[in-house]
């Protein structure tokens, strides 16, 4: 993996959609303000994860595998919450929403320990919920989102292309799937992929985000002596 592209992780933020808050590469700080809170109807809400904290707040420490910052009550402060979101599922496994937010907790209750479990506990979860409704992209980029801090980079990229698919005005998974193919030595396509925000992106929450990547992109790249992907036209 060649360093300096590794390195531009630094200027973005991995963006779930669960309530929509970033979950960062470190040592991102996620944009303030990004997302509304929301949750699954009839689930207690999940508490909100801690801010990015740089150089290694947020999911990926530098130079290593995905880790997570640790708050006040870990684990403790979730399992009541995942214990109710198990027996409604238990109850009925065919709630979509219930799974998705058992997915949630889960996905928050990672962020909170580092428990590589409870990271796969949330992928699973929200398979289930996928098994119901196979086109939701909000459920595949959260999905995507837990793959990529796991490490599994090529199951995190295909759920990011999904779901861009699904709805291609979904920028979350379309700026995630830039920060993935830059984390894989992938310049060419990190930079399809954010220009690819920048023509689409009709509020302009990520266009700005998407510009600021690809000029680090092409500054490290320069700076390597790689060979610069085109400018934009």
């Amino acid at each position: 993996m060649n360093r300096p592209l590794v390195a531009l992780a630094a200027a973005l933020a991995i963006a779930g959609c669960k309530k929509n808050e970033p979950v960062t590469a470190a040592p991102i700080a996620p944009p303030a303000g990004a997302f509304p809170a929301g949750g699954a109807p009839g689930m207690p809400p999940p508490s909100m994860p801690p801010p990015a904290m740089p150089p290694g707040g947020g999911g990926m420490p530098p130079g290593g595998m995905m880790g997570a910052p640790s708050i006040p009550g870990g684990a403790s402060s979730f399992d009541q919450q995942i214990a109710v979101g198990k027996q409604m599922v238990a109850q009925d496994p065919k709630n979509i929403q219930a799974w998705v937010g058992l997915g949630n907790l889960y996905f928050d209750s990672f962020k909170a320990t580092g428990d590589r479990q409870r990271a796969q506990a949330s992928i699973d979860a929200y398979a289930n919920a996928l098994a119901i409704d196979p086109k939701n992209p909000d459920v595949l980029t959260d999905q995507g989102v837990m793959y990529r801090d796991l490490g599994q980079n090529d199951k995190a990229l295909a759920n990011f292309v999904k779901a861009n698919q699904l709805n291609p005005n979904h920028m979350q998974s379309l700026m995630n799937a830039g920060v993935v193919y830059s984390e894989t030595n992938q310049p060419k396509m990190a930079e399809e992929a954010w220009l690819k925000v920048i023509a689409t992106d009709k509020t302009g929450q990520f266009a700005g985000q998407a510009g600021a990547a690809i000029a680090e992109l092409r500054r490290r790249q320069a700076g390597s002596g790689m060979p610069a992907a085109p400018p934009a036209r």
